[in-house]
């Protein structure tokens, strides 16, 4: 109940509150998408861009993907728990990090490997922007990027050895955003994660959930973010939490830096849908971050997002 009570605050704040507090020299005038409409050609149709500043949200993927030959170098850090007391410093003792790669095979395929320090895991994914949102006529009203991740843990287990397929997770993602305004972008995330071991008979193999996600821009380069995981009712609905984060984007050059609070330790899509015990509201906060570089092979310039 809690976490729909969020749910709802953060989408009424969205929606309603942030974009107030825009600073007083962007007049509604301004509005990127608003110029681009009016010169944008009666018969034709133009490429909305940068409905998100990264290819991440903040656990989650975003609708973004690397351009053609780039490639995308990609940390991502969490400490521990804020409630665990002065002792471990709240928190900042303790860490959990993945180390990622993704390059652009084109400007609509993309490919990632990853390494997370959590429970070991390897993870690799392919990404496939689908559509892109277009203003003008007979315009594409929403950017649509499918995404299918598999997850491998080399964890060491007491007892017998772990057959190979019982360490493989695997998610499907249709990732569906709208650039609202110059300002304001909008994502949901319908998801299906299937695992081929549960930790207890109770768990469920194959889980279901639905995703939200928005960014909110405060000056040019901050933004505020938002992102929400509701898993549909079942026995792992009931044992575990939903994951839900807040926090900020900055853009600095060639970097995008992304601050945030969250409830979820695990930083891949097999692990912190599912498995998010977390609570928010009790203290169970992870304060990390995001930071990305990266590279053309394109002989240009170091590209930015």
């Amino acid at each position: 109940m809690r976490c729909r009570r969020l749910f709802l605050f953060l989408l009424l704040l969205t929606a309603g509150i942030l974009p107030r507090l825009s600073p007083a020299q962007d007049t509604p005038g301004q509005d990127l998408l608003q110029q681009l409409n009016q010169q944008v050609p009666a018969d034709s149709a133009a490429p909305v861009s940068a409905t998100f500043k990264g290819t991440r949200v903040i656990n989650g993927q975003s609708v973004e993907t690397p351009k053609a030959q780039v490639l995308l170098f990609l940390i991502s850090h969490r400490f521990g728990p804020l409630n665990s007391g002065a002792y471990n410093f709240f928190g900042l003792d303790a860490a959990t990090i993945r180390l990622g790669l993704e390059y652009g095979l084109t400007d609509r395929l993309a490919v990632g490997i990853g390494r997370s320090s959590l429970e070991k895991t390897f993870d690799a994914f392919a990404k496939y922007r689908l559509l892109q949102q277009q203003i003008g006529a007979g315009a594409v009203p929403v950017s649509v990027t499918l995404l299918g991740t598999t997850a491998l843990t080399s964890l060491r287990y007491s007892g017998p050895e772990r057959p190979f397929r019982t360490r493989v997770a695997y998610t499907a993602q249709a990732l569906v955003a709208r650039k609202v305004s110059e300002r304001l972008s909008l994502q949901v995330m319908p998801t299906f994660i299937h695992r081929n071991l549960v930790n207890t008979p109770h768990d469920q193999n194959d889980v279901w959930a639905l995703g939200v996600a928005g960014r909110q821009k405060l000056t040019q380069r901050v933004a505020l973010t938002a992102e929400y995981y509701y898993v549909l009712p079942g026995a792992t609905a009931d044992d575990f939490r939903n994951s839900v984060g807040l926090g900020f984007d900055i853009e600095t050059g060639g970097h995008v830096f992304q601050l945030h609070v969250t409830n979820a330790q695990a930083m891949i899509e097999p692990l912190f849908i599912p498995r998010t015990s977390g609570d928010f509201f009790d203290g169970d906060i992870y304060f990390g971050f995001n930071i990305s570089r990266a590279f053309s092979f394109a002989g240009e310039k170091t590209r930015k997002w």
